[in-house]
């Protein structure tokens, strides 16, 4: 069996890291034997099918990251290393100058084009916990794509209720989604969610209530190999319409997806959460997340150690 091409690979999302470890909120000790929440989701990933994970860092980061997070994983799957850097680019672009920093999450799916060559893969953040369910809902949507007659233009997202997703310490940003049915019609980015009543202020900066029960993207996505024509496509409409007060503005994945939906370029089949999202977008928030995964250490549905090395 050709392993790229045919098993299931989990894109982990981890540039955000940085270069220096200590302190960061992605690697705070969560779980009773000190595990992250990557931990878990790689674990829940290797459970549910997943043989081959991919992390997408700067290269600068691959030493330090290697020694003190990739090598856990080496007995459970495939590991690799893609690298976002932000001279990485088109071939008709080169990078400003002013440019500080890589160029968003849509441009850091597609710098892990040369490591993302079999027909299907999943992408997840690194510093999120989704649930085990999410994970085998992923090797569903890919099982079903794969007998689909559009395949390679039909993509899958795992969309969680926009209630379970928010922190009680302070206002956060969701992608809004739209469907129709079971689809994905939009994905709106709205800025400092919160507050009871809940509100947010959506993508032309109007203030407006939310009733909690909307579908958020937490950027849990199945994609084929093809998305990397719609990436370099809607990337380089980006970059084009580039001026100067713009140069930190970044290239999301949500948005390229958008904007290949109306373009009618792929469809996005919407799988509801089974799981609850949870996450450290705050430092108090860290207490909860703890007790929360105790609980479930607790109930069974984790080991008190996930021996994952």
């Amino acid at each position: 069996m050709n392993f790229k091409e045919n098993s299931p690979t989990l894109l982990v999302l981890a540039a955000g890291l940085g270069s220096r470890f200590g302190g960061l909120k992605q690697l705070e000790q969560i779980g009773p034997s000190g595990e992250t929440l990557m931990d878990y989701s790689i674990y829940d990933a290797h459970k549910a099918g997943f043989t081959r994970v991919v992390f997408l860092i700067r290269k600068e980061m691959r030493e330090q990251f290697e020694s003190q997070v990739g090598y856990k994983y080496g007995g459970m799957m495939e590991v690799e290393y893609a690298y976002q850097e932000k001279s990485d680019l088109p071939a008709e672009f080169s990078c400003p100058s002013e440019r500080s920093r890589p160029w968003g999450t849509g441009h850091a799916v597609w710098a892990a084009r040369h490591a993302l060559q079999e027909n299907f893969f999943a992408v997840i953040n690194a510093d999120d916990y989704y649930g085990a369910e999410t994970f085998n809902v992923l090797i569903q949507s890919f099982n079903e794509t794969k007998k689909a007659k559009n395949e390679r233009s039909l993509f899958s997202m795992v969309g969680f209720r926009l209630s379970e997703t928010l922190s009680e310490h302070g206002l956060v940003s969701r992608g809004i989604c739209q469907t129709t049915g079971n689809f994905l019609q939009s994905v709106e980015e709205w800025s400092k969610i919160g507050g009871e009543p809940i509100l947010g202020v959506n993508a032309i900066g109007e203030k407006k209530e939310l009733s909690g029960a909307e579908i958020v993207s937490m950027n849990v996505w199945g994609f084929s190999s093809s998305v990397f024509e719609l990436l370099e496509l809607e990337f380089s409409k980006f970059l084009k319409g580039l001026v100067e007060e713009d140069l930190e503005s970044e290239f999301y994945l949500p948005a390229a997806v958008d904007a290949g939906i109306r373009s009618e370029n792929i469809s996005v089949k919407v799988y509801p959460a089974a799981c609850a999202w949870m996450g450290v977008t705050f430092k108090e928030d860290k207490e909860g997340v703890v007790a929360a995964i105790a609980e479930l250490v607790n109930k069974g549905v984790y080991p008190d150690s996930l021996k994952i090395n």
